[in-house]
């Protein structure tokens, strides 16, 4: 095996023994010995400028021929030139490809840099953000989208969920907007045209809250009709059970048209966030409590209640209320009679919570992220028999969405659930009870 060290050494001790044998015959051994060292010194001072003049002429692809421990140099750098050159040419092979996949996109595709200039768009970008090349390159991106929604999304941070917002002339276009971080603090912008879809989404409310309205005249005609034959005394015993069947089944109507009209309006509003009016929470819940007073007592159940009465929200009182009877209402029917059910309004350091906690029958653990579906129902027949619409959960999740807020659910099959309203402290008023 080829050793340039064992070369090199070799090489120096020839040169000692040369100057020691030619100092010896000349009678000046130290100054032989001197020369000896000198000559070898120029030597590699010669090696080491070819070296240096290969390397700073960039032909490292055609290595020099060297000796000894500069020929082992010259192997090495031309080895890591070699590997750093494929990978390179691995490198650029795979970000030319990564461009001609995103040029070949449907959606604009934008990279971008630290500061949010951006450095690359696909040809979806011209079109649909309507980005020119090469101007835009450079530019920071909310110089260009400067819709207040896409702008609030950047400022706040989170990017684990798109953004929606109108765009072109007379937003005329939806576009549905997302940020991905990578790499050394890199973000890739995903913009896709949504505006078929959100047509569709907005021709099924306008549908659905427009057949609930029309509804409600001939329901109401019904029920009216239904609870004045109920009153006659001498009506059959047998119709009077019928009619009894009827106005239930028509209260139930009743009841379903009015959460599909207050869907209806929430879902209208969902990218705005509800109003921040200070609300008197304590009392609110003395009213939905009040409200909901009969379910209660007509199922035997014992309501425990604890309320910190200088605790406050910025907030929608309407939307709040409807929230909150609908999560107290919803514990009632599916808690058996006798059983218990806990109604909390507190805070601590990440916010303020309503938590409605239960004995019912409980939830399995693979339906309870689907429970704020519309309609979803764990079991068929299960909210109709209790009197439900299967849209209350659905109700308070908007409700949240619009307050900023979320909805935890933990529960255990057979044991009963609890369900959390989580406020942020930013909604949160403490008013000092003892002024």
């Amino acid at each position: 095996m080829y050793k340039p060290w064992s070369v090199e050494i070799w090489r120096l001790a020839g040169a000692l023994l040369a100057g020691l044998i030619i100092g010896g015959l000349l009678g000046a051994v130290a100054w032989c010995l001197f020369a000896a060292v000198l000559v070898y010194l120029g030597w590699q001072a010669y090696q080491l400028r070819r070296v240096y003049e290969w390397i700073r002429s960039g032909k490292r692809s055609d290595p020099i021929i060297a000796s000894g421990i500069w020929d082992g140099l010259v192997y090495e750098l031309h080895r890591l030139h070699q590997r750093s050159r494929r990978r390179k040419k691995k490198i650029a092979k795979l970000i030319r490809r990564f461009h001609e996949s995103s040029a070949a996109m449907p959606d604009a595709t934008v990279i971008l840099g630290q500061t949010l200039e951006i450095e690359w768009f696909n040809g979806a970008a011209i079109e649909l953000l309507e980005l020119r090349l090469p101007q835009d390159i450079g530019r920071r991106i909310t110089n260009l989208l400067r819709h207040p929604s896409f702008l609030a999304y950047i400022e706040r941070g989170d990017y684990r969920e798109a953004v929606e917002f109108p765009a072109g002339p007379d937003h005329q276009r939806q576009l549905n907007a997302r940020l991905v971080p990578y790499g050394n603090k890199q973000f890739l912008l995903s913009v896709r045209d949504v505006t078929r879809l959100y047509r569709l989404e907005k021709m099924r409310r306008d549908f659905v809250a427009n057949v609930s309205h029309e509804l409600r005249t001939p329901l109401t005609v019904i029920s009216g009709y239904l609870e004045s034959l109920s009153d006659d005394p001498e009506l059959d015993a047998q119709w009077q059970h019928s009619l009894a069947v009827m106005r239930s089944q028509s209260d139930r109507m009743q009841r379903l048209l009015e959460d599909l009209l207050t869907l209806a309006r929430l879902e209208t509003h969902e990218n705005e966030q509800a109003p921040r009016h200070a609300l008197d929470i304590p009392h609110l819940l003395d009213q939905v409590l009040a409200d909901t007073a009969w379910l209660t007592e007509e199922r035997q159940q014992a309501l425990c209640v604890d309320i910190d009465r200088g605790l406050w929200l910025k907030g929608a009182s309407s939307e709040l209320h409807s929230a909150f009877a609908n999560l107290l209402s919803n514990a009632a029917r599916y808690t058996p009679n006798g059983g218990r059910i806990s109604v909390r309004w507190y805070a601590d350091e990440k916010g303020a919570h309503f938590e409605v906690e239960d004995t019912g029958i409980g939830i399995a653990a693979q339906h309870i992220p689907r429970l704020t579906e519309r309609f979803y129902r764990v079991e068929s027949g299960r909210s109709r028999d209790s009197g439900g619409t299967g849209l209350g959960l659905a109700i308070v999740k908007h409700v949240l969405g619009r307050h900023e807020a979320s909805l935890r659910i933990e529960s255990t099959l057979g044991k009963g659930s609890r369900f959390i309203c989580d406020f942020k402290p930013e909604r949160v008023i403490v008013q000092d009870l003892a002024a």
